[in-house]
């Protein structure tokens, strides 16, 4: 058996019953939705035409969701059909970035994910979903697929159907007939806060705000269509012509959303950027050290070790705190690895920091014991968990199939040389307290020179090779001259890479210009992870 709809454009009037009837089955808050009927109006006046789109759960054979949740809180049954455990989610958000079709959010009420479950219920004892049954005009069908015999299986089987991204590869099980791109392809229109029933500006969900008024009113859409058509409001009668020009506002020829769900804000914020930055010179302070011991033969002596287990520790510990601060539900932090869905880089991360964490422990506790001969083989073990707790995001973010941008394959490397930039900087900034020798000194200096120059062909690759979609060439025009243009060129390549690279190559060897350089790069990295996190998450999915 395998369930699917199929939404029949040709018969849906967009009389929002579906919507209804799943919030009233479903108990679903205000301001978050299953199911929704996207309206968009395309055209040149008077030649236009108002699409809908029923729009929901795809249920996707190869759901992405399903794969990134770390707690299988989300499963996929033998019917087919993606169904959740809100009892084991953890509120990470993981399949809210997998999803190509903004299909989760979090409950405002239970700070858990949800979605369209195709009313499994009512499945089970017999019954179609709820939005089927009441749609006035028949342009829901379900049911299986497999079957030949079924309405949905004769219909798929005769008429063209469509899906929404299908070149991201999950196998949807949700069709269209008589679809139109302008409405199922979400760059093809742009988000208006102004909607027909209402808007939220600060998001739902995880953003959860009560109702707001709305952003662009009438009166705001009155005053920007007399703008436009040069007309004024007087006795003389003239305010007609002002009526007019709202057609010509929103009749200009570009297709435009006229109803949809308030967007869900950036799930991912300031305490995901600043754990991958806290991970990176927690990963970094080893690596450094070890690669000057296996390559160059420079001894870890007892000032260096009890620095590396110090900082190696705190700065683990700051990144568990702040994985932990981004969840919707914290106490239930254990699940990822009490209750684990391997298949996940959340769980595989979440063991590598306690791998991490207990071989800088065991490290501690050889030297205290005096058992300095089991350290060799204990750091060749530590160098590879150190290599993969820098670069396991990069592994969870391509999870993360809804963001085009997080898929690039430079992204892993992207993340290792900044764990070692920041292993460098570290040392440099602790490098006079802790009397390190030329060798050291030199070795620092030549390490960071290279990463750094690394680090700026690596950002050059992921910004200027080939983009596979309109999504992720977005995210690179908002970087490179959009609003994150700033932070880019001034923050990332001048602060945060160029006079680094000029005052350790230029700038002679004291310590000053060193700490500078260290500290400078130290905060290019954050602005990093925080352009690189936030800016995809700018992108619309709806």
């Amino acid at each position: 058996m395998k369930l699917g709809f199929v939404i029949d454009n040709r018969k849906c009037i967009g009389c929002h019953a579906c919507t209804t009837a799943c919030k009233s089955e479903h108990q679903v808050p205000v301001g978050v939705n299953r199911t929704w009927v996207k309206q968009v109006e395309k055209g040149v006046f008077p030649d236009t035409r108002r699409l809908f789109s029923v729009m929901r759960c795809n249920h996707c054979t190869d759901a992405p969701c399903v794969t990134i949740c770390p707690t299988e809180a989300l499963n996929t049954r033998e019917d087919g059909i993606v169904d959740f455990d809100k009892d084991r989610c953890i509120g990470c958000k993981s399949c809210m970035q997998a999803c190509p079709y903004d299909a989760l959010y979090i409950d405002p009420e239970t700070h858990t994910a949800a979605k369209c479950n195709y009313c499994a219920h009512r499945i089970d004892v017999g019954l179609e979903p709820a939005c089927v049954n009441v749609c006035p005009e028949h342009a829901i069908i379900s049911g299986d697929m497999d079957d030949p015999n079924t309405e949905i299986a004769r219909l798929l089987a005769r008429e063209p159907v469509k899906t929404r991204k299908p070149e991201k590869a999950t196998k949807p099980n949700l069709f269209y007939i008589d679809a139109d791109d302008a409405s199922l392809i979400p760059s093809a229109t742009a988000e208006s806060n102004a909607t027909l029933w209402g808007s939220q500006s600060l998001g739902v969900g995880h953003f959860a705000k009560e109702a707001e008024k709305l952003a662009f009113s009438n009166a705001d859409i009155i005053a920007e269509a007399m703008k436009i058509s040069g007309a004024y409001v007087a006795d003389d009668g003239s305010e007609v012509k002002a009526s007019k020009s709202i057609a010509l506002l929103m009749n200009k020829g570009d297709a435009h959303r006229v109803y949809d769900t308030p967007g869900k804000g950036i799930l991912w914020g300031w305490e995901v950027s600043g754990y991958v930055w806290t991970k990176a010179i927690a990963a970094g302070v080893f690596l450094v050290p070890f690669m000057a011991w296996l390559f160059i033969g420079i001894d870890i002596d007892t000032e260096v070790l009890l620095t590396v287990v110090g900082v190696g520790l705190v700065f683990l510990s700051l990144t568990g705190v702040l994985l932990v601060m981004d969840l919707d539900q914290p106490k239930r932090f254990f699940y990822v690895l009490l209750r684990p869905h391997f298949s996940s880089w959340l769980v595989k991360g979440g063991y590598t920091i306690t791998a991490y964490g207990a071989l800088l422990t065991i490290i501690a506790g050889l030297y205290w014991l005096e058992l300095t001969s089991f350290l060799p083989v204990v750091f060749y073990i530590t160098g590879f968990i150190a290599v993969l707790l820098a670069i396991y995001t990069a592994f969870l973010f391509a999870q993360a199939k809804g963001r085009d941008f997080w898929q690039s394959p430079t992204l892993a490397i992207h993340m290792l040389v900044h764990a070692v930039m920041a292993g460098a900087a570290v040392f440099m900034l602790a490098g006079d307290f802790l009397g390190l020798g030329a060798d050291w000194s030199r070795f620092l200096v030549i390490t960071m020179l290279v990463a750094i120059s690394v680090n700026l062909f690596t950002m050059l690759m992921e910004l200027t090779m080939t983009h596979p979609t309109k999504d992720a060439k977005s995210v690179v025009h908002m970087i490179l001259e959009g609003r994150y243009k700033n932070k880019f060129w001034l923050g990332i390549i001048l602060l945060g890479n160029i006079i680094p690279l000029f005052l350790l190559g230029w700038g002679g060897d004291g310590y000053t210009m060193t700490a500078i350089a260290s500290i400078l790069v130290l905060i290019g990295i954050y602005i990093t992870e925080h352009v690189w996190i936030e800016a995809p998450q700018r992108i619309s999915l709806r």
